[in-house]
């Protein structure tokens, strides 16, 4: 079922980028055909024969993706050495994943948006939302903004500014993970821990450890 599922999502985003296109139907089905073909060899013949076509629509079709740059021909050498055209989808299978990313960033900024409701214990208004957008749009990723999140709320204080403060020193020092940022906690535990065995054992009569 999750395989299943796993195609319909794939099949789903190669539509819509063949709609973002403007593909003719033909164009659609040699599109397709290419997706689902082994070798990538441009055949006129056989493309053909299996997509019910004639010769001259397969041709048409042919140049108006390489028009369009959605496919494009790389010339590749066969295992007898000899050279081969071959059909190269690049650039389409490009935009697909320019549609995938999107969609996972804006998924990525509505669980962020839940996650801020959730434990301000209130609606977001629209300059939280401009804000949050903000960081995101300056690189922050999901988990840097949601630990400077937990921060705010371990501290007691439970406004944007405060974050965005904590945002900008994690940047200053170059933390880019939650590890980076824990890490630096444990050394500063440590850093803290050595001080003060150093003051417990420290020989206050003689004035030496």
């Amino acid at each position: 079922m999750f395989k299943d599922n796993k195609k319909l999502v794939a099949e789903s985003f190669f539509i819509k980028e063949a709609l973002k296109n403007n593909l003719s139907l033909n164009e659609f089905l040699l599109l397709l055909y290419f997706d689902n073909s082994y070798d990538l060899v441009f055949d006129i013949k056989l493309v053909a024969k299996t997509l019910n076509m004639s010769d001259e629509q397969v041709l048409d079709a042919y140049s108006s993706l390489m028009r369009k740059k959605i496919i494009k021909v790389n010339a590749e050498k066969d295992g007898f050495g000899k050279v081969v055209e071959k059909v190269c989808l690049d650039n389409f299978y490009n935009g697909i994943k320019s549609d995938r990313d999107l969609l996972e960033k804006e998924n990525c900024k509505e669980d962020i948006f839940s996650i801020f409701e959730k434990e301000f214990g209130r609606t977001l208004s629209s300059m939280d939302c401009e804000i949050i957008n903000a960081w995101i749009d300056k690189g922050f990723n999901e988990e840097i903004i949601i630990a400077a999140l937990k921060e705010a709320v371990y501290n007691g204080v439970l406004n944007l500014r405060y974050i965005d403060k904590v945002l900008y020193e994690w940047n200053r020092k170059g933390y880019k993970s939650v590890n980076d940022i824990n890490n630096s906690y444990r050394n500063e535990e440590k850093e803290d821990k050595l001080y003060e065995t150093s003051i417990l054992n420290f020989d206050w009569l003689n004035d030496k450890q």
